[in-house]
């Protein structure tokens, strides 16, 4: 058998179920072959954008891949490579190669050295008796260490030769996990135990340890509030007493209050990455930081109990030392009277906003019309970049793992409903809503026919309010003299001219019956387009903390 068809036995057999795809790729036809669908998005982007939303919520027990054409195809990919590689993504990136004579030509365009800097491994395959190899090497990093991009790009001249039967070598590799030592286990522990006001982040790596039921004990255990990056949103359930709600720019008052007057904070599951995108936190508060590289340790923040360790094994181990130190009931501090305090006074603060009946629609009113009417357990809610992913941050209430995807230390304009198409293809039970504004649906809102096609019926809300909402504060004169920010559109015509319903919505009543016949239409099949008339909302919870760069 030739090396595409090899690779695509070992993928079956690591049980990969569909590619995402545009326009060609050799493992197109071969993995087609083996009943693995292929499903082509309108540009590698959204192909990209696709994997990633499949992987978001697999929490690394299936394979999600992509592949497209080399040279402008992979060009094309990268901004969806970042944005899964800033967020530590597991997905399998097989672009197609020049030949291997052409590989370090100028121009032509290497992926595995173009994608070093937005990727965790990345290899070409030299040879057809090198292939079990270069894949072996590649399911490893997408099952163990660190998640994130991995690549291994396809020379048209290697790929369709033929493997020597010596070269039919592969095996599957065992998943790897870590823990971190008892000595740094009891100090972590002890700390926790003796602060005064402690707190506990969150991070996406939690979900994808299938960690949360340990972070909610642990955190009952000792009475800790619990905040969650914007990407480990839903790590918790935000009905719970002791969440405080997530953070990405913005985030909610009392999770504002705690990252600024607590004490000693346990990070578990999250990089602690720079980024604009992030809340921020005082330097010389007291760090504990669990992840499972090394590498992010004292990378950006200051750590004083480094955890290097799967977040699920750490966090049983935490339990049973903190245990040992105030017995199996846990302790009482009252924090939680205090949580329900500072939530009473911020949702109250934010009511009229929530329930604002103005025309134009505000946003807001829109995620309060959302939490009312979504069935939270059955669907899977994100954002999408700039003022939606701001607005909606705090308020949407995350229930069950994945019931909302938090995006964003890179924050590509139109990435929700690929993610959200990704998403749909991992639960087909859920309904998969993206919650975006008028620019954004310019970036992607092609592969709404993409959804209409696969039959991965999703739900986009459109704030249709003719404007980018985020940045015409920043140019006056170009906005007022020749428009810049301005952009108007028939959203809902545009959906039906793809194949999808559109529904119109222009007052605040009109948004229960949108979001149940939304809900209707997808049972049935059926993509649905919600094309909301909303007015500008300059209104944001809290964002800011100046003595210290943001963090997720």
């Amino acid at each position: 058998m030739i090396g595409a068809e090899y690779i695509a036995k070992i993928l079956k057999e690591e049980g990969l179920t569909w590619m995402s795809c545009f326009p060609s790729n050799p493992m197109i036809e071969a993995l087609a072959k083996e009943g693995i669908q292929p499903i082509a998005f309108r540009h590698e982007r959204g192909a990209v954008m696709a994997a990633d939303g499949y992987a978001r919520v697999s929490d690394r027990t299936n394979i999600s891949m992509v592949g497209m054409q080399s040279q402008a195809g992979a060009e094309n990919a990268m901004g969806g490579l970042a944005q899964a590689n800033a967020d530590n993504i597991p997905i399998l990136v097989m672009p197609g190669g020049n030949p291997l004579h052409q590989l370090f030509v100028r121009p032509n365009f290497s992926a595995v050295n173009s994608w070093s800097t937005v990727s965790r491994h990345a290899e070409f395959i030299t040879s057809p008796r090198e292939t079990a190899n270069v894949m072996r090497r590649a399911m490893h990093h997408l099952r163990s260490g660190t998640p994130g991009p991995v690549v291994v790009e396809l020379p048209q001249d290697v790929v369709g030769q033929e493997i020597p039967d010596n070269g039919l070598t592969y095996r599957s590799p065992k998943i790897m996990t870590s823990v971190p030592s008892v000595s740094d286990i009891r100090d972590a522990a002890r700390a926790l135990v003796d602060a005064k006001d402690p707190l506990i982040w969150a991070g996406a790596g939690v979900m994808s340890a299938q960690a949360t039921e340990e972070l909610r004990v642990l955190a009952e255990l000792l009475e800790v509030p619990v905040y969650t990056s914007l990407v480990g949103k839903s790590a918790i359930d935000e009905r719970h007493p002791l969440a405080l709600g997530s953070g990405g720019m913005t985030t909610t008052g009392p999770a504002r209050q705690w990252l600024d007057d607590s004490d000693v904070m346990f990070a578990v599951g999250t990089s602690l990455t720079t980024t604009p995108y992030g809340q921020r936190f005082d330097p010389n508060k007291f760090l504990i930081h669990c992840v499972n590289d090394v590498n992010e340790i004292n990378k950006d923040t200051v750590c004083d109990v480094g955890l290097v360790g799967d977040a699920k094994l750490t966090l049983k181990l935490m339990i049973d030392h903190v245990k040992g130190l105030i017995g199996e009931e846990g302790r009482t501090t009252g924090v939680t009277q205090r949580i329900k305090t500072a939530k009473d006074a911020w949702w109250a603060s934010w009511m009229p906003y929530l329930e604002n009946d103005s025309n134009p629609i505000s946003p807001y009113r829109v995620i309060w019309e959302l939490n009312q009417n979504l069935d939270k357990e059955s669907s899977i809610v994100t954002h999408d970049a700039g003022a939606p992913r701001d607005q909606i941050g705090p308020f949407y209430i995350a229930t069950t793992p994945h019931s909302y995807v938090g995006w964003g230390k890179t924050t590509h304009l139109g990435a929700s409903i690929p993610l959200m198409i990704g998403a749909k293809k991992a639960m087909p039970d859920r309904m998969c809503v993206a919650f975006m504004g008028d620019a954004a649906f310019g970036m992607s809102g092609l592969d709404m026919e993409t959804a209409v096609r696969a039959n991965l019926p999703i739900t986009v809300v459109l704030l249709n309010n003719g404007i980018m909402a985020t940045y015409p504060g920043g140019t006056p004169t170009a906005r007022e003299q020749f428009g810049v920010t301005h952009m108007s559109g028939d959203y809902g015509q545009i959906a039906m001219g793809m194949g999808a319903e559109g529904i119109y919505v222009s007052k605040a009543s009109e948004l229960p019956d949108a979001l149940l016949k939304a809900s209707r239409l997808n049972k049935e099949g059926k993509t649905v387009m919600i094309d909301v008339k909303t007015r500008n909302e300059d209104s944001r919870a809290p964002h800011k903390f100046i003595e210290k760069n943001s963090v997720n």
